[in-house]
Protein backbone atom coordinates (compact mmCIF):
# COMPACT_ATOMS: atom_id res chain seq x y z
CA UNK A 1 0.00 0.00 0.00
CA UNK A 2 0.93 3.37 -0.80
CA UNK A 3 0.95 6.19 1.52
CA UNK A 4 0.00 8.19 -1.74
CA UNK A 5 0.90 8.90 -5.07
CA UNK A 6 2.53 12.03 -7.11
CA UNK A 7 2.65 12.01 -10.76
CA UNK A 8 4.77 14.66 -12.36
CA UNK A 9 6.97 15.40 -15.54
CA UNK A 10 10.59 14.57 -16.54
CA UNK A 11 12.81 12.19 -14.60
CA UNK A 12 15.93 14.45 -12.89
CA UNK A 13 18.74 12.77 -13.62
CA UNK A 14 20.42 10.47 -11.02
CA UNK A 15 23.77 10.72 -9.56
CA UNK A 16 25.53 7.35 -7.91
CA UNK A 17 27.61 7.80 -5.34
CA UNK A 18 30.74 6.81 -5.41
CA UNK A 19 31.25 3.24 -3.32
CA UNK A 20 28.25 1.23 -2.19
CA UNK A 21 26.56 -0.68 0.33
CA UNK A 22 27.12 -4.65 0.88
CA UNK A 23 23.29 -4.61 0.47
CA UNK A 24 22.59 -1.90 -1.92
CA UNK A 25 24.29 0.46 -3.61
CA UNK A 26 23.87 4.57 -2.85
CA UNK A 27 22.05 6.09 -4.80
CA UNK A 28 22.26 10.26 -5.11
CA UNK A 29 19.43 12.50 -6.57
CA UNK A 30 20.12 16.12 -7.27
CA UNK A 31 17.24 18.86 -7.36
CA UNK A 32 17.61 22.62 -7.94
CA UNK A 33 15.88 25.62 -8.94
CA UNK A 34 15.96 28.58 -11.48
CA UNK A 35 18.16 30.43 -9.28
CA UNK A 36 20.86 27.63 -9.10
CA UNK A 37 20.30 26.50 -5.61
CA UNK A 38 20.42 22.74 -5.60
CA UNK A 39 19.75 20.16 -3.30
CA UNK A 40 21.49 16.60 -3.09
CA UNK A 41 19.74 13.58 -1.35
CA UNK A 42 21.40 9.78 -0.67
CA UNK A 43 19.46 6.85 -0.01
CA UNK A 44 21.46 5.82 2.95
CA UNK A 45 19.47 7.37 5.72
CA UNK A 46 17.38 10.04 3.33
CA UNK A 47 20.39 12.07 3.85
CA UNK A 48 20.47 16.51 2.57
CA UNK A 49 24.33 15.77 1.70
CA UNK A 50 24.75 18.95 0.48
CA UNK A 51 22.45 21.92 -0.10
CA UNK A 52 23.89 24.78 -2.20
CA UNK A 53 22.50 28.33 -1.56
CA UNK A 54 23.45 31.78 -2.88
CA UNK A 55 25.81 34.17 -0.43
CA UNK A 56 25.88 38.10 -1.08
CA UNK A 57 29.27 37.92 -2.70
CA UNK A 58 27.69 35.69 -5.37
CA UNK A 59 29.12 32.43 -4.74
CA UNK A 60 27.12 29.42 -3.75
CA UNK A 61 27.81 27.49 -0.41
CA UNK A 62 27.15 24.31 0.59
CA UNK A 63 25.72 25.48 3.86
CA UNK A 64 25.07 21.61 5.50
CA UNK A 65 27.82 19.24 6.90
CA UNK A 66 28.21 16.78 4.27
CA UNK A 67 29.56 13.52 4.24
CA UNK A 68 32.21 13.07 1.18
CA UNK A 69 31.70 9.79 0.42
CA UNK A 70 29.63 6.17 0.47
CA UNK A 71 31.69 5.05 3.29
CA UNK A 72 31.77 8.10 5.28
CA UNK A 73 27.80 8.37 5.49
CA UNK A 74 28.05 4.79 6.37
CA UNK A 75 30.46 5.05 9.13
CA UNK A 76 28.44 8.70 10.47
CA UNK A 77 28.40 8.81 13.87
CA UNK A 78 27.09 12.06 14.15
CA UNK A 79 23.63 12.26 12.38
CA UNK A 80 24.65 14.33 9.84
CA UNK A 81 21.80 15.44 7.40
CA UNK A 82 19.65 12.26 7.37
CA UNK A 83 15.43 11.69 8.52
CA UNK A 84 15.75 10.30 11.82
CA UNK A 85 13.22 8.38 13.39
CA UNK A 86 11.03 6.61 14.10
CA UNK A 87 11.07 9.10 16.96
CA UNK A 88 13.95 11.60 16.90
CA UNK A 89 15.50 12.65 20.05
CA UNK A 90 15.38 11.04 23.52
CA UNK A 91 12.87 8.78 25.24
CA UNK A 92 14.24 7.52 28.28
CA UNK A 93 15.20 4.18 29.54
CA UNK A 94 13.87 3.49 26.06
CA UNK A 95 10.73 2.36 27.33
CA UNK A 96 7.17 3.68 27.05
CA UNK A 97 3.10 2.59 27.47
CA UNK A 98 1.11 2.42 25.05
CA UNK A 99 -2.53 1.34 25.45
CA UNK A 100 -1.74 -0.59 28.53
CA UNK A 101 1.20 -2.53 27.02
CA UNK A 102 4.93 -1.59 28.05
CA UNK A 103 7.43 -1.56 24.88
CA UNK A 104 11.17 -1.92 25.16
CA UNK A 105 12.97 0.05 22.45
CA UNK A 106 16.94 -0.46 21.69
CA UNK A 107 19.08 1.86 24.05
CA UNK A 108 21.81 3.72 22.30
CA UNK A 109 22.99 6.60 24.37
CA UNK A 110 23.46 5.47 27.72
CA UNK A 111 20.72 3.80 29.20
CA UNK A 112 18.24 5.84 27.05
CA UNK A 113 16.83 5.43 23.32
CA UNK A 114 17.98 8.51 20.73
CA UNK A 115 17.28 8.91 17.18
CA UNK A 116 15.23 5.85 16.39
CA UNK A 117 17.95 3.46 18.19
CA UNK A 118 20.96 1.42 17.11
CA UNK A 119 19.55 0.58 13.07
CA UNK A 120 16.82 3.74 12.56
CA UNK A 121 15.87 5.56 9.97
CA UNK A 122 19.25 7.00 9.56
CA UNK A 123 20.74 3.19 9.10
CA UNK A 124 18.39 1.94 6.36
CA UNK A 125 18.34 2.05 2.83
CA UNK A 126 15.41 4.34 1.45
CA UNK A 127 13.69 4.47 -1.86
CA UNK A 128 14.17 7.78 -4.04
CA UNK A 129 12.01 8.22 -6.70
CA UNK A 130 12.31 11.53 -8.95
CA UNK A 131 9.62 13.52 -9.72
CA UNK A 132 10.70 16.41 -11.51
CA UNK A 133 13.70 18.85 -11.90
CA UNK A 134 12.20 20.45 -8.37
CA UNK A 135 10.82 17.35 -6.57
CA UNK A 136 11.70 13.88 -5.46
CA UNK A 137 10.38 11.52 -3.03
CA UNK A 138 11.86 9.40 -0.79
CA UNK A 139 10.11 6.23 1.18
CA UNK A 140 10.66 3.43 3.40
CA UNK A 141 8.58 0.70 5.06
CA UNK A 142 9.51 0.21 8.44
CA UNK A 143 8.21 -3.04 9.79
CA UNK A 144 6.73 -4.35 13.25
CA UNK A 145 9.45 -4.47 15.81
CA UNK A 146 12.07 -2.43 14.03
CA UNK A 147 13.96 -1.29 17.01
CA UNK A 148 10.70 -2.15 19.38
CA UNK A 149 8.73 -0.31 17.92
CA UNK A 150 5.20 -1.54 17.14
CA UNK A 151 3.06 -1.71 14.28
CA UNK A 152 4.60 -1.85 10.45
CA UNK A 153 4.70 1.88 9.46
CA UNK A 154 4.85 3.28 5.76
CA UNK A 155 6.43 6.48 5.61
CA UNK A 156 7.33 9.22 2.49
CA UNK A 157 9.16 12.50 2.72
CA UNK A 158 8.35 14.67 -0.25
CA UNK A 159 11.10 17.36 -1.22
CA UNK A 160 10.67 20.28 -3.10
CA UNK A 161 13.16 23.03 -4.10
CA UNK A 162 11.14 26.27 -5.17
CA UNK A 163 12.38 29.25 -6.83
CA UNK A 164 11.71 31.43 -4.10
CA UNK A 165 14.24 29.57 -2.25
CA UNK A 166 12.33 27.40 0.09
CA UNK A 167 13.61 23.61 0.44
CA UNK A 168 10.18 21.99 1.46
CA UNK A 169 10.10 18.29 3.20
CA UNK A 170 6.55 16.84 3.38
CA UNK A 171 6.47 13.81 5.99
CA UNK A 172 3.35 11.49 5.48
CA UNK A 173 2.99 8.37 7.58
CA UNK A 174 0.73 5.56 8.48
CA UNK A 175 0.61 2.74 10.43
CA UNK A 176 -1.04 -0.62 10.98
CA UNK A 177 -0.98 -0.96 14.51
CA UNK A 178 -0.93 1.65 17.54
CA UNK A 179 2.86 3.19 17.41
CA UNK A 180 5.10 6.63 18.15
CA UNK A 181 6.39 8.72 15.83
CA UNK A 182 8.43 11.63 15.23
CA UNK A 183 10.76 11.72 12.71
CA UNK A 184 12.67 14.75 11.12
CA UNK A 185 15.76 16.17 9.43
CA UNK A 186 18.70 15.79 11.52
CA UNK A 187 20.31 19.03 9.96
CA UNK A 188 23.75 21.12 10.38
CA UNK A 189 23.65 24.07 9.33
CA UNK A 190 26.58 26.17 8.51
CA UNK A 191 25.86 29.49 7.02
CA UNK A 192 29.95 30.50 6.04
CA UNK A 193 29.60 27.14 4.19
CA UNK A 194 30.92 23.73 5.00
CA UNK A 195 34.08 23.34 7.19
CA UNK A 196 34.80 27.22 6.70
CA UNK A 197 33.90 28.69 9.70
CA UNK A 198 31.95 28.50 13.49
CA UNK A 199 28.79 28.93 13.75
CA UNK A 200 29.67 31.27 16.85
CA UNK A 201 29.59 34.10 14.68
CA UNK A 202 25.78 33.21 13.51
CA UNK A 203 22.82 35.52 15.19
CA UNK A 204 20.03 32.96 16.14
CA UNK A 205 15.92 34.52 16.75
CA UNK A 206 13.95 31.66 18.23
CA UNK A 207 10.27 32.58 18.46
CA UNK A 208 9.63 30.53 21.59
CA UNK A 209 8.40 31.54 25.31
CA UNK A 210 9.24 27.90 27.13
CA UNK A 211 12.05 25.80 26.78
CA UNK A 212 11.97 22.00 28.36
CA UNK A 213 14.46 21.48 31.30
CA UNK A 214 16.71 18.37 30.92
CA UNK A 215 18.46 15.99 33.58
CA UNK A 216 21.92 14.97 33.96
CA UNK A 217 21.32 12.59 30.81
CA UNK A 218 18.98 15.35 29.07
CA UNK A 219 15.83 13.59 29.51
CA UNK A 220 13.00 16.32 30.28
CA UNK A 221 11.73 16.64 33.33
CA UNK A 222 8.51 17.46 32.65
CA UNK A 223 8.50 20.82 33.45
CA UNK A 224 7.67 23.73 30.37
CA UNK A 225 9.78 26.39 31.56
CA UNK A 226 9.75 30.12 30.94
CA UNK A 227 12.83 31.30 28.93
CA UNK A 228 12.47 34.59 30.38
CA UNK A 229 15.39 35.95 32.10
CA UNK A 230 17.37 32.53 31.16
CA UNK A 231 19.88 32.22 28.58
CA UNK A 232 17.78 30.10 26.85
CA UNK A 233 15.68 33.71 25.65
CA UNK A 234 16.41 33.67 22.01
CA UNK A 235 13.65 36.06 21.21
CA UNK A 236 15.11 39.02 20.22
CA UNK A 237 18.15 37.32 18.59
CA UNK A 238 21.76 36.72 19.60
CA UNK A 239 24.91 34.85 19.15
CA UNK A 240 25.03 31.23 19.49
CA UNK A 241 27.23 29.56 21.87
CA UNK A 242 28.63 26.06 22.20
CA UNK A 243 26.46 24.84 25.41
CA UNK A 244 22.93 23.80 24.18
CA UNK A 245 21.25 20.46 23.81
CA UNK A 246 17.57 21.43 24.11
CA UNK A 247 14.33 21.19 22.98
CA UNK A 248 12.16 25.24 22.58
CA UNK A 249 8.21 25.13 22.54
CA UNK A 250 7.74 27.18 19.76
CA UNK A 251 4.71 29.80 19.43
CA UNK A 252 3.29 28.49 16.91
CA UNK A 253 1.25 31.54 15.77
CA UNK A 254 1.03 31.60 12.28
CA UNK A 255 3.12 32.53 9.17
CA UNK A 256 5.70 32.95 11.72
CA UNK A 257 9.19 31.21 11.06
CA UNK A 258 10.04 29.15 14.29
CA UNK A 259 13.55 30.66 14.11
CA UNK A 260 15.75 32.78 11.95
CA UNK A 261 19.59 32.60 11.54
CA UNK A 262 21.72 34.79 9.94
CA UNK A 263 25.30 35.26 9.05
CA UNK A 264 26.99 38.71 8.72
CA UNK A 265 29.90 37.29 6.70
CA UNK A 266 27.79 35.91 3.77
CA UNK A 267 24.74 37.96 4.29
CA UNK A 268 22.56 34.63 4.11
CA UNK A 269 19.64 34.58 6.02
CA UNK A 270 17.59 30.62 6.89
CA UNK A 271 14.32 31.28 7.85
CA UNK A 272 12.76 27.76 9.29
CA UNK A 273 8.57 27.82 9.39
CA UNK A 274 7.26 24.38 10.66
CA UNK A 275 3.72 22.99 12.02
CA UNK A 276 5.54 21.26 14.54
CA UNK A 277 5.26 21.92 18.44
CA UNK A 278 9.16 21.90 18.82
CA UNK A 279 12.51 22.70 18.12
CA UNK A 280 16.02 20.98 19.50
CA UNK A 281 19.22 22.90 19.10
CA UNK A 282 22.57 21.65 19.11
CA UNK A 283 25.39 23.65 19.24
CA UNK A 284 28.40 21.16 20.64
CA UNK A 285 30.08 21.27 17.31
CA UNK A 286 30.60 24.84 16.16
CA UNK A 287 33.19 24.35 13.35
CA UNK A 288 31.17 21.89 12.03
CA UNK A 289 27.87 23.69 12.30
CA UNK A 290 24.38 24.41 14.00
CA UNK A 291 21.74 21.30 14.51
CA UNK A 292 18.87 22.77 14.21
CA UNK A 293 15.75 19.82 14.20
CA UNK A 294 11.59 20.77 14.21
CA UNK A 295 10.04 17.93 15.71
CA UNK A 296 7.77 17.30 18.84
CA UNK A 297 9.12 16.85 22.19
CA UNK A 298 11.97 14.59 23.61
CA UNK A 299 10.12 11.62 25.71
CA UNK A 300 6.85 12.74 25.13
CA UNK A 301 5.58 9.80 24.84
CA UNK A 302 6.64 9.23 29.10
CA UNK A 303 4.94 13.01 29.64
CA UNK A 304 1.09 13.25 29.65
CA UNK A 305 1.34 17.52 29.47
CA UNK A 306 3.64 17.25 26.09
CA UNK A 307 1.67 16.93 22.65
CA UNK A 308 0.87 13.82 21.99
CA UNK A 309 2.91 11.12 19.60
CA UNK A 310 0.70 8.67 19.19
CA UNK A 311 -0.03 7.03 15.56
CA UNK A 312 -2.99 5.39 14.97
CA UNK A 313 -4.45 2.63 12.84
CA UNK A 314 -6.63 4.86 10.25
CA UNK A 315 -5.14 7.85 10.94
CA UNK A 316 -2.48 9.95 8.67
CA UNK A 317 0.61 11.77 9.87
CA UNK A 318 1.49 14.76 8.11
CA UNK A 319 4.24 17.45 8.93
CA UNK A 320 5.88 20.10 6.58
CA UNK A 321 9.00 21.88 7.21
CA UNK A 322 10.11 24.78 5.10
CA UNK A 323 13.49 25.76 5.28
CA UNK A 324 13.57 29.09 3.19
CA UNK A 325 16.76 31.11 2.09
CA UNK A 326 17.65 34.44 1.31
CA UNK A 327 20.59 37.17 0.87
CA UNK A 328 20.62 39.72 3.71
Amino acid sequence: MRIFKIFCGALLVTLLLAGCRKEAEQACFTIRNENGMTATFCSYGARLIRLEVPAKDGSMKNVVWSCADAAECIADADYRQPIVGRYGNRIAKGRFDLDGYTYQLSVNEGENHLHGGVAGFDKREWTIQPLSDCSLLMSRVSPDGEEGYPGNLEISVLCTLTDKNDLVLQYSAVTDAPTVLNPTLHAWFNLHGDGLGHTTSHILKINADHYTPVDGELIPTGEIAPVEGTPFDFRAGKPVTPEFDHNFALRGASGEPALELFEPATGILLKIYTDQPGLQMYSGKPDRGLVLETQHFPDSPNHANFPSTVLRPGEAYTQTTIYHFEIK
